[in-house]
C-alpha cells in the first residue's frame, strides 16, 4: 500500500483464504463442548447469480465432482435461489462427517474461484443443533476471510447474546470477524 492509499483511506481488500475452513472441525468440537451445539451435516455456498455457458459448465462440474465421491450415495448436493436472488449450494452429510462437509464447500469455493468466479461468491455456512435451541451456523465471509456465528431467532430476529458467546468461544479456533455490522443475517438461507 502506498502513501496516496494511506492518505486517502483505501486499504487493500483482504485475500481470501479457503484452507480457514478447515479449522471448522476443531470449532465444531470446542462448541460441542462447550455450548451442546453439533453439526447437522448441512452446508452450503452462497454466490451471486451469474448466467452464461461458462458458469453453467462449472456448475455442472461442481456438481459431478461432490456426486463422484462413492460416500454420497445418501448424501445430496442441490442448487437453490433465495429470495433476494443469490444461488446457493447446499451439500450434506452424515453429521458425524464434518470433514467431508468441510472438504465439499472448499471444493466448491475453490472451483468458483478458479474458474474466475471469485467475485461472486459471498459465503459459506456450516449448519449446527442443540436440543434445547434453535439453529446456529458458522458463516465463512469470502470477500473478508473471516467467520462469524449466526443465530436465527423466529420472525427474523436474532439470539445476539449467543452470537457473542460463540464470538468469545471460538477466537482461538477461527478467524472471527471484529466488525460486527459485518454479520450479516442469512434469513432463510438453506441448509440452515
Amino acid at each position: 500500500m502506498g502513501f496516496l492509499d494511506v492518505l486517502f483511506g483505501r486499504s487493500k481488500p483482504v485475500t481470501p483464504d479457503l484452507d480457514q475452513l478447515f479449522g471448522l472441525p476443531s470449532a465444531a468440537v470446542t462448541l460441542q463442548a462447550a455450548l451442546g451445539f453439533t453439526p447437522t451435516g448441512a452446508g452450503s455456498v452462497c454466490f451471486a447469480a451469474i448466467e452464461g455457458g461458462a458458469f453453467a459448465q462449472v456448475r455442472q462440474e461442481v456438481r459431478d465432482l461432490l456426486l463422484a465421491d462413492a460416500e454420497r450415495a445418501d448424501a445430496p448436493v442441490e442448487f437453490n435461489a433465495d429470495e433476494y436472488g443469490y444461488s446457493w449450494l447446499v451439500s450434506r452429510r452424515r453429521p458425524d462427517d464434518l470433514p467431508a462437509l468441510v472438504g465439499d464447500l472448499h471444493a466448491v469455493n475453490t472451483a468458483l474461484q478458479d474458474s474466475g468466479f471469485g467475485p461472486q461468491l459471498l459465503c459459506s455456512l456450516v449448519a449446527f443443533s442443540h436440543p434445547e435451541r434453535r439453529p446456529l451456523a458458522l458463516v465463512y465471509l469470502y470477500k473478508r476471510g473471516t467467520f462469524y456465528p449466526f443465530a436465527p431467532l423466529p420472525g427474523n430476529r436474532r439470539d445476539n447474546p449467543l452470537e457473542l458467546q460463540v464470538k468469545a468461544l471460538l477466537q482461538d479456533d477461527l478467524r472471527i470477524e471484529r466488525d460486527l455490522t459485518r454479520w450479516f443475517p442469512l434469513w432463510g438461507a438453506p441448509a440452515l
